[in-house]
């Protein structure tokens, strides 16, 4: 029966009307993914030289140790943006006198077989057989293997089980990144260290081999779990966008907008019921982290903004990047009934400004945690905050008039190019580069402190003046919108 089920993808995937901009995709993808693995090749066989070097004098075994449990937490945040749930349009077969256990099955065989699984094989096996079991003794070797695939395994089944039950509450999402975000945090600060978790974890599958079987009952565990919840919700994942559920669109908080609150909260909706949108929501969260890589203490100390501004407006303006680069786009499945529906465009343009706002609003109150770090880079996002509400809302929303690529916002957003166009690309330019430019003249004549003033004064004018960029896109957009129609049928 699996084999019949892998005949009808296939046939499935030939038939499709867009399967030669898949065949480009996957063509593209592939090297992107082979480029990655013989990185991850060369990783692996030549790890002992790379700590050697890098690290002289340190225990090369000690080393790797103490970075396998770190890889895996980050390959497990990384999972939860970008792997898939393995699809199988399920329904045709439910009538059918097939067994729930087959279906099951394939969709648990079949989600092995993704690029996340292979990368650890490649680094870290090489290791452990090499090294390990010439240091060690065959068997530690053998155990270290186990370990690295259970391990692989634990991270697959348990994302594939937390996608599931976020496709009714995204909050699993939240409690999952916050996971991994209070142990990176913890790492950062010293006070608690991961790869000296690690280290000792691993020392003592060293000493006693079959302790790595303890990753094994835990992934074996995670898979009974995903197997069983995936069994009584079979009908979930393909029919996670059913009408018989009644959801309340009242959003108490934006009731006072009047009509703009109302499409703005139907907007809302859209973005909390669809795989695609919501992982732009989710961007959002996880690139709150996005600071540690750039915020480092001799920058803050000598005040060197420019270094730090990238960071900065990125961060206070996720949403509006990854949600508005696609703008008018998330509506193309039913964008012709917009067009012949009584919505003032006026009301429609400002509740995108309205989502924006809040969305800008609630990301930078959340990103103020830097502030224990140094008050200044609280005063740099405020900045970039006026920034992004008041001029990239407008850049985003002009350049959306542009875009004529239609979207799935049913499908998820890892490896996933439907949509993107140059439009996308060019919009990347103004939106991160005027930031830059108004900041520093400031800086050379060194007044960074006046550059983040200049850079938040014209953030709040822009903001001021937004009733005349709403008259501005609405005309752009009442131009367009037939174009935009038209690309949105294709």
């Amino acid at each position: 029966m699996l084999s019949t089920f892998l005949s009808h993808q296939w046939k499935d995937f030939w038939r499709s009307r867009n399967k030669a901009g898949s065949i480009v995709a996957n063509i593209f993808l592939g090297f992107f993914m082979l480029y990655f693995l013989v990185l991850a090749i060369g990783l692996g066989f030549g790890m002992s030289f790379i700590i050697e070097k890098f690290l002289p004098g340190q225990d090369v075994i000690q080393v790797f140790n103490s970075y396998i449990l770190y890889y895996f937490l980050f390959d497990l945040a990384m999972r939860l943006q970008m792997q898939e749930l393995p699809t199988l349009s399920i329904i045709p077969y439910l009538h059918l006198n097939i067994k729930k256990n087959t279906i099951v099955n394939f969709l648990n065989v079949k989600s092995i077989f993704t690029f996340f699984n292979l990368l650890p094989l490649f680094i870290f096996i090489p290791f452990s057989i090499v090294k390990i079991g010439a240091t060690y003794g065959a068997l530690t070797g053998l155990m270290y293997v186990v370990a690295i695939l259970s391990l692989t395994l634990f991270n697959n089944y348990l994302v594939l089980y937390l996608k599931r039950k976020s496709i009714n509450n995204v909050a699993y999402f939240g409690i999952i990144i916050g996971f991994v975000g209070v142990f990176a945090l913890l790492d950062y600060y010293q006070i608690i260290s991961i790869r000296n978790i690690s280290d000792q974890v691993f020392q003592s599958v060293a000493k006693y081999p079959f302790i790595a079987l303890a990753f094994t009952l835990a992934a074996v565990l995670i898979f009974v779990i995903n197997s069983s919840f995936l069994r009584a919700n079979l009908y979930t994942e393909e029919l996670s966008s059913k009408d018989d559920k009644k959801v309340s669109t009242d959003y108490a908080f934006l009731n006072s907008f009047g009509r703009v609150g109302e499409l703005a909260a139907l907007e809302l909706k859209l973005i909390l019921r669809h795989k695609r949108s919501r992982s732009s929501l989710v961007m959002g969260f996880v690139f709150l982290a996005y600071g540690f890589f750039f915020y480092r203490g001799p920058l803050i100390d000598n005040d060197s903004f420019g270094s730090l501004l990238f960071a900065a407006v990125f961060m206070t303006g996720i949403s509006i990047i990854t949600y508005g680069q696609f703008m008018f786009a998330w509506q193309s499945s039913h964008f012709d009934g917009l067009l012949s529906s009584k919505i003032d465009f006026t009301n429609f343009i400002k509740a995108k400004f309205l989502l924006f706002t809040i969305s800008c609003t609630i990301i930078t109150i959340l990103s103020s945690f830097y502030g224990f770090l140094s008050y200044k880079l609280l005063l740099l996002h405020l900045a970039a905050y006026l920034y992004n509400i008041g001029f990239a809302t407008v850049i985003v929303l002009y350049f959306a008039t542009l875009n004529y690529k239609r979207l799935d916002i049913t499908k998820s957003a890892s490896f996933n190019w439907q949509g993107v166009g140059a439009t996308q690309w060019i919009l990347g330019f103004p939106l991160l580069l005027i930031p830059f430019v108004i900041y520093l003249p400031f800086s050379f004549a060194d007044k960074p402190y006046w550059g983040l003033l200049a850079l938040g004064t014209f953030g709040l004018i822009t903001l001021l003046m937004r009733n005349f960029w709403v008259k501005l896109i609405v005309k752009r957009f009442e131009q367009q919108r037939y174009k935009i129609a038209e690309g949105f049928r294709e």
